[in-house]
């Protein structure tokens, strides 16, 4: 995969990744009730789970797009279209306040497996393994190394988005709280993922 291709898809993932959603929104509240270190493990869980669904996405239609190399071109334009989707819905998302408390027993962190099976009922980590091999996969005989690539740019952003929310999950909840800089965080995050569009087809 070429630096300029893979640039695109570290910019597409992190938009995802470093957004509000379920995945952000219980580590956002694990680190306000347990602590960093004590969040960890429920990191790891995510991380995995989006590891493992990548891999599912991926050799799921990756064995017609070696067979059907044409499929990769209807693949690029719907994840086209799909980023295009997710960057106007982040950009019009409506002002939502972060609830940091959501467990009765503030001791008790969250176990490694409940954040691996979070994905499996997680459209947001649905769309964004879907939309990273449907965009940046590479046909052909390429196809595997891309989707390794593709693998070891979600788990840098994973990672790194992970311990944003937990290390600053409290600073991030109160200044969310803030309808103007949900609305300029949400439309700043909504062109970067359109400009991944271009850059796509590039």
């Amino acid at each position: 995969m070429e630096m300029g291709l893979f640039l695109s898809l570290l910019g597409f993932l992190w938009v995802a990744a470093i957004t509000p959603g379920p995945n952000n929104m219980l580590l956002t509240a694990s680190g306000a009730n347990v602590g960093f270190f004590r969040s960890i493990p429920l990191m790891l869980g995510i991380m995995l789970g989006m590891q493992l669904m990548l891999l599912l996405v991926a050799f799921g239609i990756g064995g017609l797009i070696l067979i059907y190399p044409a499929l990769h071109l209807l693949l690029k334009i719907a994840g086209s279209l799909y980023l295009l989707w997710l960057s106007w819905k982040i950009g019009s998302a409506p002002y939502e306040v972060l609830e940091v408390d959501l467990s009765p027993d503030r001791g008790k962190a969250m176990p490694f497996w409940q954040g691996g099976l979070l994905q499996l009922i997680n459209p947001k980590a649905w769309l964004m393994s879907l939309g990273a091999v449907a965009s940046f996969s590479l046909a052909g005989a390429e196809y595997r190394s891309s989707v390794l690539a593709i693998s070891f740019a979600m788990f840098l952003v994973n990672l790194v988005a992970g311990i944003i929310w937990l290390g600053f999950g409290t600073m991030i909840g109160r200044w969310l709280k803030s309808p103007q800089a949900w609305k300029i965080f949400n439309i700043f995050m909504g062109l970067l993922t359109a400009s991944c569009v271009i850059l796509i087809w590039l």
